[in-house]
């Protein structure tokens, strides 16, 4: 039998346990007879309940709790639930970095990079840090880093379980400063590039002369001074007497909204160019096209598009398809199709997709792309290839080569790559070329265009030349008709 004081502890306890139930019963459902008698709505409900939590965890918790971890722990599971990769929440930090990126000038490597969120669908998928687009003329660019590299590591530590927040400040530093990414590309294809920060300043638009009177645009990305760069672009054209035009949106991240419209509505004398549409009726918006036209109404236009051209540069593609103003040459877009806003909250804020942008056949083209009219795709590398490539990126063959041979000749880059396959290598000469040569051009400023490599060009150019183009243009489907017959395919 238990003595006096044995059963007197057991009273003790078992008072505690009871007061413990009793508190939380009335923590539990003392409020929902509140809100059945008050007829909250259950918006209402849930932050009472949320501000109740967040209460009593501040005042009841065995260490004090600094009330901005709460806050911004809350935040982000907030805008997590949303399942939506572009809606977060901004730290104060983030918040900065944004202010950065909007004003064009931040010590980084010039990577647009994107992070998925855990999907049940696919829980076998690694959360990497995916590369959308590199910046041209930068860092990441000068490296080699291309669309869809995976970036597996951050100086040796993981990216799969960090946060956007962590990577950025991971990639981010002061210019001259060294970081070392891992690179995943393709299924087996892995190294290790140590790369040096530079002062980014993104760029927005650049121009040349191709062969035949064509004229070449590149947009890099849609900021507030794009279409004032395109305008100035298409007069210096005109004044070289140009007679087609080939607008490049490879590796093009998207942008301003705003920056879009006004861009094609160069192009475009009439008609929508996009359109906006939401469950709040204040984002739905159409934007048409004012009759003050710029590139002449019947100067034949190709645009080059890859799985690196998100967002505005979607927009600024299915406007020109659908209103059967340009050809689309390349392959199939990113497929971004929402617009977002930020918004700050005292020091933090947060991004929102506030609405989707549909094309004027009304496509809306999230998580599906724009089909280009011409496919012209890379040559993938085979399996054999890859763990080539990895083997020779790995013994630094390419800048051993490139360090030892500055001012290498043709015949020199000819004679390597043909000892590089006489080893055993059965990656292409075209392949093994391109490589050397951007090892050899890694520090110099890369021209506007590459025709000697460059395959969708190319591509454009005959285009042009077939005497065909009004004819392929009235024949290409828009851009929901493509939607429509690629979900009719069994």
């Amino acid at each position: 039998m238990k003595d006096q004081s044995a059963r007197k502890r057991d009273r003790m306890a078992w008072s505690a346990m009871a007061v413990a139930v009793v508190f939380c019963s009335a923590v539990s459902f003392s409020v929902p007879g509140a809100w059945a008698q008050d007829g909250e709505s259950e918006t209402d409900r849930y932050f009472t309940l949320f501000q109740n939590a967040f209460n009593f965890i501040m005042q009841n918790y065995v260490d004090v709790v600094d009330p901005l971890v709460l806050y911004e722990g809350a935040m982000q599971g907030l805008f997590d639930a949303l399942g939506d990769p572009y809606s977060t929440f901004l730290t104060e930090q983030m918040m900065s970095d944004l202010s950065d990126t909007t004003t064009g000038k931040f010590g980084g490597l010039g990577l647009y990079i994107s992070k998925p969120l855990p999907d049940p669908k696919t829980p076998d998928r690694r959360l990497y840090v995916e590369v959308v687009s590199p910046i041209e003329d930068t860092p990441g660019w000068r490296a080699g880093i291309m669309p869809g590299d995976q970036i597996t590591h951050i100086d040796g530590e993981p990216t799969e379980p960090l946060v956007m927040d962590d990577v950025l400040k991971k990639l981010r530093g002061e210019p001259g400063s060294q970081v070392t990414i891992t690179v995943l590309r393709g299924t087996g294809l892995v190294f290790d590039e140590t790369i040096t920060r530079a002062m980014i300043e993104v760029p927005t638009v650049k121009r040349a002369m191709l062969p035949d009177g064509v004229g070449y645009l590149r947009i890099i990305e849609f900021t507030p001074q794009t279409a004032g760069r395109v305008r100035e672009a298409l007069d210096w054209f005109k004044g070289q007497g140009y007679k087609s035009l080939v607008i490049d949106l490879r590796n093009n991240p998207g942008g301003l909204l705003q920056a879009v419209v006004q861009v094609a509505d160069l192009f475009l004398s009439k008609g929508v160019i996009v359109s906006t549409k939401s469950r709040n009726k204040y984002e739905n918006a159409v934007y048409q096209a004012k009759p003050d036209l710029l590139a002449p109404a019947d100067m034949p236009i190709v645009i080059l598009i890859n799985r690196g051209s998100a967002s505005a540069s979607e927009i600024l593609a299915g406007a020109l398809k659908d209103q059967k103003r340009a050809y689309l040459v390349g392959e199939n877009t990113y497929g971004k199709g929402s617009v977002q806003q930020v918004l700050p909250i005292g020091d933090t804020g947060f991004k929102l997709t506030m609405s989707r942008y549909y094309t004027p056949s009304d496509a809306n083209i999230d998580k599906i792309g724009i089909a280009p009219d011409l496919e012209v795709k890379e040559p993938e590398l085979t399996p054999e290839e890859e763990a080539s490539l990895s083997d020779l990126i790995e013994r630094d063959v390419f800048a051993s080569f490139a360090a030892a041979n500055p001012e290498a000749t043709a015949a020199q880059v000819a004679m390597f790559v043909k000892g590089l396959r006489s080893a055993g290598s059965p990656v292409s000469e075209r392949v093994l070329r391109k490589l050397i040569r951007n090892q050899l051009e890694r520090t110099s400023i890369a021209p506007p265009f590459d025709l000697e490599y460059d395959l969708q060009l190319n591509a454009a150019l005959e285009v042009l030349a077939g005497g065909q183009f009004a004819t392929l243009v009235a024949g290409a489907r828009s851009v929901k008709d493509l939607q429509a017959a690629a979900a009719a395919k069994p």
